[in-house]
């Protein structure tokens, strides 16, 4: 089923990830915008060589070289990641012509997970990461593998199948593509609609409806509730 913006178990890829830079954004332009009015309203009120506006002009600076040290940063990194959960959902979105069931940022109780593919070979969980490489496969961070585990294990508490976690480099060169570790499969973008083409069926039509409807009741309930705890207790932007 493609992705339609009135099914709420369906979202675009790199939704969540784009939403946080927007924040990100925001948070910083306001916090800049605040900080230069109070420092001219004290400017205008007190005098331009008045120590408490030179304290206040002073905090400017402070607060616009932490922005542009480590906020700036922040921010490039989550939009990269943005950008690679969007390319490799494109790729994904493409399964659909062959009767894949696709879901991109899904949540099932172990965090978000980027996209889960369910199709004639099975069920898998898909983490984009966005690092330019070279990777090799045997340095990737434990961290890393076991939060593509996770959500594999997550997957399969909802459908009651085996979920294969893959790990997918949106742009970087891979040392051994397909290599797996701790039952996580390491592969790049380039090679990932191939892969799972290439695959022996083990799904019929059915069993891919069956699991697609379980996963979507699953994301939309999780979201329903997750829409009553902010409505109740909401968060500040």
């Amino acid at each position: 089923m493609p992705f339609t913006h009135t099914d709420p178990a369906r979202r675009s890829p790199g939704q969540y990830a784009r939403a946080a830079v927007q924040r990100l954004r925001l948070r910083t332009l306001v916090t800049l915008g605040v900080l230069a009015v109070f420092t001219a309203a004290l400017g205008r009120g007190l005098g331009l060589h008045d120590p408490r506006f030179i304290v206040s002009e002073l905090g400017l600076l402070v607060c616009m070289f932490l922005i542009s040290r480590f906020v700036l940063p922040l921010v490039d990194r989550v939009d990269r990641g943005a950008r690679g959960e969007e390319s490799v959902g494109a790729l994904l979105d493409e399964l659909q012509a062959h009767g894949w069931e696709i879901f991109h940022d899904a949540t099932l109780g172990h965090g978000n997970v980027d996209h889960i593919a369910i199709g004639p070979p099975g069920i898998f969980t898909v983490e984009t990461k966005s690092h330019p490489g070279p990777i090799r496969v045997r340095r990737i961070h434990g961290g890393v593998l076991a939060q593509a585990e996770g959500h594999s294990e997550a997957l399969e508490r909802v459908t009651g199948l085996r979920a294969e976690p893959l790990i997918v480099y949106s742009r970087a060169w891979v040392d051994r593509p397909f290599a797996r570790r701790k039952g996580v499969r390491i592969l790049p973008a380039s090679l990932l609609e191939g892969h799972l083409l290439g695959l022996p069926e083990r799904l019929s039509d059915e069993g891919i409806h069956e699991a697609g409807d379980l996963v979507a009741r699953a994301v939309r309930e999780r979201r329903v509730r997750r829409r009553l705890v902010s409505e109740r207790w909401p968060l500040p932007l």
